[in-house]
């Protein structure tokens, strides 16, 4: 079925935040997540918790993190996330406990039904289990969960659930026993 785009009504998507909230998120972050302002990941963290984000301690953000709706987002203790990291978080992203993410990984929670010319909305939350480490420019998908102590590989896409313990790499991705 051809898409429609006329068709297309997202009316229904709750944005998680009053309009206001959101609005002041746009217009700061680039201030707190930007990398042209080199602000300590102190300072960093301390903005995201402003705009409702749940972070634990030890967490190090870098420079040039996107990151659409801060309110969604609940990373544990000791976690990086590099430079250019993307955070589509229109559904939520759990980070747990020691997670690495490298620079550039795109973590996204939405997509489109393809199979309906509406275009529908589909959104999906992302799990990162403890002691994992997601390589750079990774890509994950709606829906994924990460299992505790699981390698991605740079530049895989992943658009299934990862066991504990695999190493995922690839496009299109092959899940193996982590060595």
């Amino acid at each position: 079925m051809p898409i429609s785009l006329d068709k297309f009504d997202n009316s229904n998507f709750d944005r998680g935040a009053p309009p206001l909230t959101e609005a002041l998120w746009r217009l700061l972050r680039w201030f707190i997540l930007g990398d042209v302002i080199p602000l300590p990941s102190i300072l960093r963290v301390a903005g995201l918790r402003l705009f409702g984000a749940t972070i634990g301690d030890g967490v190090v953000i870098r420079g040039g993190v996107r990151l659409h709706f801060p309110w969604r987002l609940h990373i544990g203790n000791h976690v990086w996330i590099g430079e250019g990291v993307t955070l589509h978080s229109l559904a939520p992203i759990v980070i747990e406990d020691h997670v690495c993410i490298s620079q550039e990984a795109f973590l996204c929670t939405g997509s489109h039904d393809f199979n309906d010319a509406s275009f529908p909305l589909k959104t999906g939350g992302i799990a990162i289990e403890s002691h994992s480490w997601i390589g750079a420019r990774a890509f994950l998908g709606p829906g994924v969960t990460i299992g505790c102590g699981s390698l991605v590989a740079a530049g895989c896409v992943l658009v299934k659930d990862c066991p504990p313990g695999s190493f995922a790499r690839g496009n299109p991705c092959i899940i193996s026993e982590h060595r």
